[in-house]
């Protein structure tokens, strides 16, 4: 039966990243996911017909998925059957990212209610629906996972990821000094090295 390999990139990112995971999945068809997706409910049904089209005859789905990305993964295909799961920086806990950024903008509940986006100054745009979404569907994940997190990821505290990790029994492999974006030589080493590892475990 022919396994394939989604490669879901993050923010910034592109679909031309999966060419990173070939030579560690070389049993595999490996395909980066060039998405367009921007919200929870746009990535509900693009990720779904992605993975249904894909699944198609039986064909064995495992996923690579960064940032944001992971964050879609679990929101849109939490009741697909994907054989394994490799998330790099994963957003776990979207509602407190959200959160976080409100408080940093100085921006009260209320008023993102009543104004339903406002923009921040440090190139997001908070939303009303966005935020109304997370809370609507709280992750509910349970596909077999791995998780690589790097020690000074801005976006999602130590104890968040711990928390997560243990909550859906993943494997959490933490990058000391390690960044939200993994992008210099030592971080991509680590990155490569860890990817391996937990291929090859999960294959036996």
């Amino acid at each position: 039966m022919e396994k394939t390999v989604i490669y879901v990139h993050g923010k910034g990112g592109s679909a031309a990243e999966a060419q990173r995971y070939r030579a560690v999945f070389a049993d595999c068809r490996v395909i980066g996911f060039d998405y367009t997706a921007q919200t929870p409910w746009e990535a509900e049904g693009e990720f779904q017909n992605y993975f249904d089209a894909l699944s198609a005859g039986g064909a064995r789905v495992s996923v690579i998925a960064n940032s944001i990305g992971a964050f879609f993964v679990m929101y849109a295909l939490h009741a697909s059957p994907i054989e394994r799961a490799y998330f790099i920086s994963p957003i776990v806990d979207m509602e407190k990212l959200i959160g976080d950024m409100m408080q940093r903008a100085g921006v009260s509940e209320d008023e993102l209610r009543e104004k339903r986006e406002i923009p921040a100054a440090y190139g997001e745009t908070l939303s009303w629906d966005y935020l109304c979404a997370v809370r609507a569907h709280p992750i509910q994940w349970t596909a077999p996972t791995s998780i690589l997190y790097g020690e000074k990821d801005f976006l999602t505290p130590c104890e968040t990821m711990s928390s997560f990790a243990r909550r859906i029994g993943a494997s959490l492999t933490v990058m000391k000094n390690g960044e939200h974006w993994f992008h210099t030589p030592e971080q991509l080493t680590f990155l490569d090295e860890w990817i391996a590892r937990e291929s090859q475990r999960c294959s036996h």
